[in-house]
C-alpha cells in the first residue's frame, strides 16, 4: 500500500517538477525575480518528495571535492572579512542560490529527452531576449545617463542595447554563451531543418551582440569561433568568421573594434586603473582575500585613479583579479579548477562516440565556458546574479550528461560511485 502511494506521489512530483524546471530555464535570462521564485518552489518540491518518500537522492560526483573546497574557501573569506555580517549574508544568499540551482537541475533532469526540452526552453527564452534588444534599438534607448560610452571618442554611438540583462556587457556575455551553444547544437544535428533554424538563431544572437557594442564580448566571440575551427573542421572556422566580418561593414562597429588596439577612451583607462588597484589588494591579502562580496567596500582604500568616495566600484572588470581580491588566490584557483573539470568533462563527452546531439551540446557548453573565460580578462559578467545562475545552469547540464552517459564510457567502483570520467576508450 505504501509503495503504491509513494509511486503516485513520485509520479505527480515528476510532472510538476518537469514543468517547474522548464519554466526556470525559460525565465533565467528574462527575470531574476521570477527565476528565483521558481528555484525556491523547485527546491521545496524536491525536498518534500524526498521527505515523503524517504529516499535521499544524493550521489557522489567527480566534482564533489573541488566544489567543497570552493565553498570552504568562500565561507572562510567571509569569516575573516572586515564586515563579517554582510559578507556571510552575501555568501549564503548567493552560493546557496547557485548550489540549489546546480543540484536541482542535475538530480531532477534524469533523461536525455528531459535535457533536450530544458535546452530548447533556454533557446526560446534567448530569442525573446534578443527580440527585446532589437526593440530597444529601434526605440532608441538613451544611454547618456549610464556612462557606458566615451562620447568624446565615439560621438555617433548613441544606443547600446541591454534587453533584460540590465547592462550591454552582460547581454553581450549572454549572447556569446548562446551563440556558442547554438553552434554546438547545429554541428551536432543531422536534420537540415534544425540546422537552418539554429543558423537563424545564431544570426539573431549575433545581430543582438553587435548592437551591444561590447568590445570584450566581440573578442570572446572571435575566440569561440577560433576554438570551433580547431575543434571541428577548418572550413567551419572560415564560414563562422563571415559573421563578425560582415558586421565590420558599419562605421560604428569598425571604430569601436579598432579602438581595442588604441585604448584611450575613459572605459579602457578606468579598467587599467582598476586592475592596478586590484593587484595591490591581492598583494596585501593573497591567501583569503578581503572577503566574499566586499570588493566595493575595500576598493576606496586602494583607489589611485578616481579618488571620489561617492562613486561605488562594484567589480574589477576582470573576473580573475576580482575573485582573487575577494577570496584569495586559493579561492580563484578552486573556481578555475571546478570550471576546468566541467569543461574537461564536456570535452570528454564531445570526443566520446555518443549520439550527435550529446556531442553537439557538449561542444556548445565547452564553447560557452571558453567565451566566459576569455571575456573574464576584460570584464566580470559573473558578477551578475543572472549570469552566474546561467553559468551554474550550464555546469548542471554537464553533470546531467555525465549521469546519463553510456555505461561503457564511465565505470563504477565497488561502492557504486562513478569515477574516472577522464578515461577515454
Amino acid at each position: 500500500m505504501k509503495e503504491t502511494i509513494y509511486r503516485q506521489i513520485s509520479a505527480g512530483y515528476s510532472g510538476l517538477m518537469e514543468y517547474t524546471i522548464l519554466a526556470l530555464a525559460f525565465f533565467l535570462p528574462l527575470s531574476l525575480r521570477m527565476s528565483t521564485v521558481l528555484l525556491i518552489f523547485g527546491i521545496f518540491l524536491w525536498l518534500a518528495k524526498m521527505l515523503v518518500c524517504r529516499q535521499w537522492e544524493f550521489q557522489r560526483t567527480p566534482f564533489d571535492e573541488t566544489l567543497f573546497f570552493l565553498v570552504f574557501l568562500g565561507l572562510t573569506s567571509a569569516l575573516v572579512s572586515a564586515d563579517r555580517g554582510f559578507s556571510l549574508y552575501n555568501f549564503v544568499h548567493l552560493m546557496g542560490r547557485y548550489l540549489g540551482l546546480y543540484f536541482l537541475i542535475s538530480y531532477n533532469v534524469t533523461s536525455r529527452q528531459q535535457l533536450k526540452q530544458v535546452v530548447y526552453s533556454l533557446l526560446a527564452s534567448s530569442v525573446v531576449v534578443a527580440l527585446y534588444g532589437f526593440y530597444q534599438y529601434i526605440l532608441g534607448v538613451d544611454i547618456s545617463a549610464f556612462e557606458w560610452v566615451d562620447s568624446d571618442q565615439f560621438p555617433d554611438l548613441k544606443v547600446r542595447i541591454f534587453s533584460t540583462l540590465e547592462n550591454p556587457n552582460l547581454l553581450a556575455g549572454f549572447m556569446v554563451m548562446m551563440i556558442g551553444l547554438g553552434l554546438g547544437l547545429g554541428l551536432g544535428t543531422r536534420d537540415w531543418d534544425k540546422k537552418i533554424l539554429l543558423l537563424i538563431f545564431i544570426l539573431l544572437m549575433s545581430g543582438c551582440l553587435v548592437l551591444t557594442y561590447s568590445r570584450g564580448a566581440w573578442v570572446s566571440l572571435l575566440a569561440v569561433i577560433l576554438a570551433y575551427g580547431l575543434l571541428c573542421r577548418r572550413w567551419v572556422l572560415w564560414l563562422l568568421l563571415a559573421v563578425p566580418l560582415a558586421a565590420l561593414c558599419t562605421d560604428d562597429v569598425y571604430l569601436r573594434l579598432v579602438s581595442i588596439l588604441h585604448p584611450t577612451d575613459t572605459s579602457s583607462t578606468l579598467r587599467f586603473a582598476l586592475w592596478e588597484s586590484t593587484l595591490a589588494m591581492i598583494h596585501d591579502r593573497p591567501l583569503l582575500g578581503f572577503g566574499w562580496g566586499t570588493y566595493w567596500m575595500v576598493y576606496p582604500h586602494y583607489d589611485f585613479f578616481i579618488q571620489d568616495p561617492s562613486i561605488i566600484i562594484f567589480h574589477a572588470h576582470n573576473m580573475y583579479l576580482h575573485m582573487a581580491a575577494e577570496t584569495g588566490i586559493p579561492g580563484l584557483a578552486a573556481f578555475l579548477i571546478l570550471m576546468g573539470y566541467h569543461a574537461k568533462m564536456a570535452f570528454t563527452l564531445y570526443r566520446s562516440k555518443a549520439e550527435p546531439w550529446v556531442s553537439g551540446l557538449s561542444a556548445g557548453i565547452l564553447a560557452a565556458f571558453f567565451g566566459i573565460a576569455v571575456n573574464g580578462m576584460t570584464d566580470h559578467v559573473l558578477f551578475s546574479v543572472q549570469m552566474s545562475m546561467l553559468f551554474w545552469f550550464f555546469n548542471a547540464m554537464v553533470l546531467v550528461l555525465w549521469r546519463t552517459a553510456e555505461p561503457k564510457k564511465i565505470y563504477k567502483d565497488r561502492r557504486g560511485s562513478r569515477k574516472n570520467f577522464f578515461l577515454s576508450e
